[in-house]
């Protein structure tokens, strides 16, 4: 009986979703083709909360692939690899998406919090994982990143308040010199 070895690969997470209470999708990121349409997404998600919404456990196989998960108040996040992965890996990921998202939303993750900062959770995705690539695990550098990016707003995109809030430190800062 010969064992398969597999060539070592970068590409360790196939996708990142949160859903709320009801198994509906909140945000879903898929990384490659194991699921190529919405409807089958869709699918594959209701699947997925039906065998884990109602469990303690942290990770679980379903579909050939390793899913590890984690919930709060009224969300539930997952982050799914294939079935040789290493959940430790994944578990790293879905720490720090956890924690950034607990810093960022000020410890108040739950579903109407994370609806109003939908962009912050784009930006941490992004610098967590890209392509599938783990890129960072540490929460604390992935507040930070997020926090610079979203300071580089353009003037023009800015509300009147932000634009206020802004002259209102940079007098403040002059006046201190």
């Amino acid at each position: 009986m010969e064992a398969l070895i597999l060539e070592p690969s970068l590409y360790t997470v196939k996708a990142v979703l949160i859903l709320d209470n009801d198994g509906d999708r909140l945000f879903a990121k898929y990384y490659d083709d194991t699921y190529p349409t919405v409807k089958e997404q869709k699918a594959f998600e209701k699947n997925i909360f039906n065998k884990t919404h109602r469990t303690d456990s942290e990770i679980a196989l379903l579909e050939g692939l390793t899913v590890v998960y984690k919930s709060s108040i009224d969300l539930y996040f997952y982050v799914i690899g294939s079935s040789y992965e290493n959940e430790l890996m994944l578990m790293a990921v879905l720490n720090c998406l956890f924690d950034s998202l607990s810093q960022m939303l000020r410890k108040n993750v739950e579903k109407r919090a994370l609806l109003e900062n939908m962009e912050g959770l784009f930006l941490a995705v992004d610098e967590i994982v890209d392509g599938g690539v783990i890129l960072e695990s540490d929460p604390q550098q992935v507040v930070h990143r997020v926090a610079v990016r979203g300071e580089d707003v353009p003037l023009t995109e800015q509300t009147v308040s932000q634009v206020l809030q802004s002259a209102k430190e940079q007098i403040k800062w002059s006046l201190l010199r």
